[in-house]
């Protein structure tokens, strides 16, 4: 129901419904998409920390964590140590999960969820069925505006 506020996060629904509505579309066309897929890991991460109540506590912190390190250094930063986590997680090499990488970002702050994002998914465009309808970079430019507004409102319960 578009024009309501439907969500943990506070956002008032788009016109595809609440931030869950566009968040399994976004997830089902980066099944489509190999380019779009690379924002996938932002997506997820932002996703879970603007609607915890869906998320598993224990991975919030490193989701945060994961957010900041895009924002400092990028998507291709990101996409690397991923990379790395999966090879260490392959069966053969049992190595377990590397925390280094994360080391040196702010934790999740105590005292949450924040309220209210400035930017969160139910404010996405959507064309023609579609996130990707003006290109992949713009689509991208709005997942790290998404990303900035929920490190920031983490941020801001700390204050």
């Amino acid at each position: 129901m578009a024009g309501s506020p439907e969500c943990d996060c506070g956002a008032v629904a788009g016109p595809l419904g609440a931030c869950v509505d566009y968040y399994h579309a976004i997830l089902a066309e980066e099944q489509a998409d190999p380019r779009m897929y690379r924002w996938h890991a932002p997506v997820v991460c932002a996703y879970l920390l603007q609607h915890p109540s869906g998320a598993h506590e224990k991975y919030l912190d490193g989701q945060f964590r994961q957010l900041q390190l895009y924002l400092d250094k990028g998507l291709d930063a990101l996409l690397r140590v991923a990379a790395h986590q999966v090879a260490r997680n392959n069966h053969r090499a049992r190595a377990g999960y590397d925390t280094s990488p994360l080391a040196a970002y702010e934790p999740l702050p105590p005292g949450g969820p924040p309220g209210r994002f400035r930017a969160s998914f139910c404010g996405l465009p959507v064309r023609d069925g579609s996130f990707v309808f003006d290109g992949h970079q713009a689509y991208g430019h709005r997942i790290k505006l998404i990303a900035e507004a929920t490190v920031e409102s983490w941020r801001s319960i700390q204050a």
